[in-house]
């Protein structure tokens, strides 16, 4: 039991991560749009780390991830209110340690023997495109489910299973859904009207994966800087008590987790890009496995995960 819920843990710190994670004088308001220029590349660079603990039959189960990637935004140009964009990722690189076991996996190490950073090497480098709007919108992400897909596909050594297990994991966790709200996160955090320093707005946002869970965010302009907008967040993190238990390789699975986010943003005033973002979020509550063949009688293993998530932009 131990070994499954260890893969239940990596499926919520892949998706927690990414799920996390991307103007005028002084005194008076300003309406936030984002002012990129055709033919121009934007640039993200993220680095973060997680850490779960879990009570399984009274003994504690750790597990800690850093996750750290650069991405690259070119702009192709312009129709109406919306960008068109080629993504590309430039780096990714990750690190677990759970009990007695560290894996590391990083794109620029290329050995023959070391699948995972080969796996990471196939997906960077690949363009897909994103389709977002002046106001940070994402109203589509296409063909990076393909990237990682084909990447997958390219280890035909890899178990079938476990391949497709794994394959439907970073799917889920990376893919076009998970990049669509991760990139809100970041850029799509204002209201319609103008905003003065000080004011304060609320955005209520929503997590897919692993459970889904709402977030209520209290965001404030509490500074203006000669070149950047500075804001502060504060979130409220509650699960959606009404979800139906999702599917894990065949096994029903039910999250209830709540908790807090606080998040302090610096918005670089001229082209409304990031410029600094730093995440620091603490959930709390369990996991729980319902009754089905492999675990008769089902289970609930407590849980409690700390992350904190820092993104220069440029």
């Amino acid at each position: 039991m131990l070994l499954n819920s260890n893969s239940f843990s990596m499926k919520y710190l892949l998706s927690f991560f990414f799920s996390l994670i991307l103007a005028a004088v002084y005194a008076q308001p300003f309406k936030p749009l984002l002012h990129l220029i055709t033919g121009e590349t934007y640039y993200m660079s993220s680095s973060g780390t997680t850490e779960l603990t879990q009570n399984i039959h009274g003994r504690e189960n750790k597990v800690k991830v850093g996750l750290s990637f650069t991405m690259a935004f070119k702009v192709m140009g312009k129709t109406d209110s919306v960008y068109n964009m080629g993504v590309h990722y430039q780096a990714i690189e990750m690190n677990i340690h759970m009990q007695d076991t560290t894996i590391n996996m990083n794109s620029a190490q290329k050995e023959k023997t070391d699948t995972a950073s080969l796996l990471m090497a196939a997906i960077v480098n690949k363009p897909f495109n994103i389709a977002i709007t002046v106001r940070g919108k994402v109203i589509a992400v296409k063909n990076l489910d393909k990237i990682f897909l084909d990447a997958f596909d390219n280890f035909r050594l890899m178990d079938a299973t476990k391949k497709e297990q794994i394959k439907s994991r970073f799917v889920q966790s990376f893919g076009e859904n998970a990049f669509k709200g991760s990139l809100e996160n970041g850029v799509a955090i204002f209201p319609n009207s103008g905003l003065a320093k000080n004011a304060k707005w609320t955005v209520n946002s929503n997590l897919s994966s692993p459970a889904k869970a709402r977030v209520k965010t209290v965001y404030q302009l509490t500074d203006i800087s000669p070149d950047v907008f500075i804001i502060h967040g504060d979130g409220i993190i509650t699960t959606d008590e009404d979800i139906k238990p999702e599917q894990d390789s065949g096994t029903p699975l039910k999250y209830e987790l709540n908790g807090g986010m606080v998040t302090d943003i610096k918005i670089d005033k001229k082209t409304g890009w990031i410029s600094a973002l730093n995440i620091k979020q603490f959930t709390q509550g369990s996991l729980e496995i319902m009754d089905n063949p492999k675990t008769p009688g089902g289970m609930t293993i407590p849980m409690m995960i700390k992350t904190e998530i820092n993104v220069t932009g440029k």
